[in-house]
């Protein structure tokens, strides 16, 4: 039977149990799983892991998945991204029904598999070493900048030898100083006349928000304290999303217990919790739990955080909204795939819908940025290919502003829409910067 009638769910990640990682086990999962996907088919324009494996089997003696090798299936996992679609939009054999179907867990199984054995790429260990990178460029932003540029000749060809990252790929600038550095002397107090006075939110920055882009988060905290929200800017550590991507199972687990057990007393005093990435909203609301079940600071913490467009879309409805100006303006907003796999529905057009005058539209296809996988040179051109029909639905009606929920999807979509032929705009930022430029703020 196609489909069911409950409800998907995901299963508890065993990543401490040895049969997790047992060989000859995860090598006929794989080859089951792939085999229904080769019988469905749903997914063929999701990314390039569903188009590698079905000519893999086709072009494969007896078009059978059992034909191809263990570097064609691998050849499957390094293609995805993690970005949920095909188990949040597409797949119908999801649990509960008996295929028990879950594609990007079953990728993350082979690559903690491959982790396990050292088998994980120096440039994909040191990518990932998010703070350690950030406090650096940020202590170096001139010269880090500078070497990171697109274009140049000097620097970015030695990167792409000894690293992979390829010479065309955008690289976020660091900040010369930190948002939290920043914060105390600009988060503003909660306006004592806003609709939410008496509420608390933290705001949780992510490594890009900490170290690269500090305007969604200025922007955030000014929407809300205008609304009366007393608000903190923290970033206590890396939600441990590139060591997600690696297959470091150890290493999302103790950014878990050391986040949460962070958050804990905020929690218990009556603080909500914001990130403002929707990839480090993703982990704490639903990785983190699988991961950490028996953590009682993870599983509440999950329960109390709230992406930014959720957040500013529950605000208004609870307590109401200090009034917004009328912005007449035709908007594109690209659903991105790490808001989308939070199952809360187009938060943001939502959200945009609040400022009277606004025409937000939805683009509801991927980026094709996949965290650090599409800066890889050899990725990149396939990251191009992925994002086309986004950048093209985005830009179809000349709009005004184009925004994505996804920091690191907004500056590839520019690339992708130059790609295209077309003009990109001069920033493709978030959600919530519409709202605080509406507010006039």
């Amino acid at each position: 039977m196609e489909g069911s009638l409950e409800a998907p769910t995901r299963h508890v990640i065993p990543w401490q149990d040895e049969a997790w990682y047992d060989e000859a086990a995860l090598d006929a999962e794989l080859r089951r799983v792939f085999d229904i996907c080769h019988g469905c088919r749903r997914c063929f324009n999701l990314c390039d892991s569903f188009p590698i494996l079905f000519d893999s089997i086709d072009e494969s003696p007896n078009e059978e998945v059992e034909d191809l090798s263990a570097e064609q299936l691998a050849s499957v996992v390094d293609a995805c991204t993690l970005c949920d679609m095909c188990f949040m939009t597409k797949c119908p054999y999801v649990p509960p029904h008996s295929f028990d179907l879950d594609f990007p867990h079953l990728m993350l199984r082979h690559r903690a598999a491959e982790h396990r054995k050292g088998n994980t790429s120096f440039a994909d260990r040191e990518l990932a070493k998010m703070e350690r990178n950030g406090k650096f460029g940020s202590m170096v932003a001139g010269a880090a900048n500078w070497a990171t540029r697109e274009g140049n000749a000097l620097t970015r060809p030695a990167m792409e030898a000894v690293m992979g990252i390829d010479t065309r790929a955008h690289l976020p600038p660091f900040l010369d100083t930190r948002l939290t550095n920043q914060a105390p002397a600009l988060v503003p107090p909660p306006n004592p006349d806003g609709p939410a006075f008496g509420r608390k939110a933290v705001v949780y920055a992510g490594c890009h928000d900490e170290f690269n882009d500090a305007t969604p988060g200025l922007a955030l905290v000014k929407v809300l304290a205008h609304n009366g929200v007393k608000v903190r800017i923290d970033h206590p550590d890396c939600c441990g999303m590139p060591l997600f991507e690696n297959g470091d199972m150890k290493g999302v687990a103790s950014a878990a217990e050391r986040i949460s057990a962070h958050f804990a007393p905020l929690i218990a005093d009556g603080w909500d919790i914001v990130p403002l990435t929707t990839s480090c909203a993703l982990m704490l609301k639903f990785e983190w739990p699988l991961i950490e079940p028996g953590n009682d600071n993870v599983q509440t913490l999950s329960r109390h955080t709230f992406d930014v467009s959720e957040y500013i879309v529950a605000l208004a409805k609870q307590t109401g909204l200090a009034p917004i100006a009328e912005m007449p303006a035709a908007i594109s907003v690209h659903f991105a795939c790490h808001a989308r796999a939070q199952n809360m529905g187009p938060k943001a057009m939502e959200m945009l819908r609040l400022i009277p005058g606004a025409a937000p539209a939805l683009t509801e296809r991927c980026s094709g940025h996949g965290g650090k996988w599409g800066i890889f040179a050899e990725n990149f051109d396939r990251a191009i290919k992925v994002g086309k029909p986004a950048a093209r639905n985005l830009m179809k009606t000349e709009p005004a502003i184009v925004v994505s929920e996804c920091p690191l999807a907004g500056p590839h979509l520019r690339q992708v829409i130059a790609a295209n032929g077309q003009t990109p705009p001069e920033r493709i930022g978030h959600p919530i910067e519409v709202v605080a430029k509406a507010y006039g703020l």
